[in-house]
């Protein structure tokens, strides 16, 4: 029988406070999984507390920049002293702006790098010792079709997560042989309160022009949801997973796969 189950596994969750990361906590939760999770902020650990007290779950939070490695090693160095070694890292923190290259300040690229890419480096380093020991582990990176894809105004954020789609198939290839297992999940155009204003129904009762371009390239006809993630997350969090490595899952609905309705 496939093993999905998570009985026993502690995750760490970087940022699942809400959105994405959140619902993929939720799944790892609901499969049997101890959830972790951190924030940069004392006000995002209080309300992924709150998120998670509604759904039920003993979530335990930490007040942690992920670009910081001794905050991250120190982290991880507590959770394994008080719940236990880390089974699954899930590495969801990360940020965009959306500036004209040209207009972009070098400052500004390097931010973006430093929390999507350098960002889970630190904390793929910070649970591999332990994953190494134990003889086994999962790390899930959350990419975006920007691993694959170039788009106006995005470019520090396709450069970080075209470089985290390599940090995957690299963390593959070094750790592999200690049953280490490294994927990542590619989200398409997800329908979160962030992305809600580009989804609002316009005064003349069309669809926002943005809307319409992604619902016109995407096969299944609609954005995405947190909950399509969880299942994908699942699998690549659990023993059904176990020789699958250096993978990137779109779960994009067909984008990547589509050239797009003729006009």
């Amino acid at each position: 029988m496939v093993n999905f189950s998570l009985e026993g596994k502690v995750a760490l969750v970087t940022g699942g406070v809400y959105g994405i990361g959140f619902a993929i906590a939720k799944a790892l939760h609901g499969a049997g999984a101890r959830i972790v999770f951190n924030s940069n902020t004392q006000q995002g650990v209080d309300m992924g507390y709150a998120n998670y007290k509604v759904e039920g779950i003993d979530a335990k939070g930490y007040l942690c920049d992920v670009t910081n490695e001794e905050e991250v090693q120190a982290m991880v160095a507590d959770i394994e002293k008080t719940i236990g070694t880390i089974d699954i890292l899930v590495n969801n923190a990360g940020i965009i702006k959306r500036i004209p290259m040209i207009e972009m300040e070098a400052k500004d690229f390097r931010q973006v790098v430093d929390i999507d890419l350098v960002g889970p480096f630190i904390c793929a380093k910070a649970v591999l010792p332990g994953m190494i020991k134990k003889g086994h582990g999962k790390i899930i990176n959350i990419c975006s079709m920007m691993s694959e894809l170039g788009r106006e105004t995005v470019s520090a954020y396709a450069a970080a997560k075209g470089g985290l789609k390599m940090l995957t198939r690299n963390i593959c290839s070094e750790y592999g042989e200690y049953n280490i297992q490294c994927n990542a999940i590619g989200p398409g155009y997800i329908a979160t309160p962030q992305t809600a204003p580009l989804r609002e129904i316009q005064p003349d009762g069309s669809r926002h022009p943005f809307d319409q371009f992604i619902i016109a390239k995407t096969p299944a006809a609609r954005w995405g949801t947190p909950e399509d993630l969880m299942g994908p997350a699942v699998f690549l969090a659990s023993d059904a997973s176990d020789f699958v490595n250096g993978h990137v899952l779109y779960v994009d609905g067909g984008i990547l796969a589509y050239i797009g309705k003729q006009p």
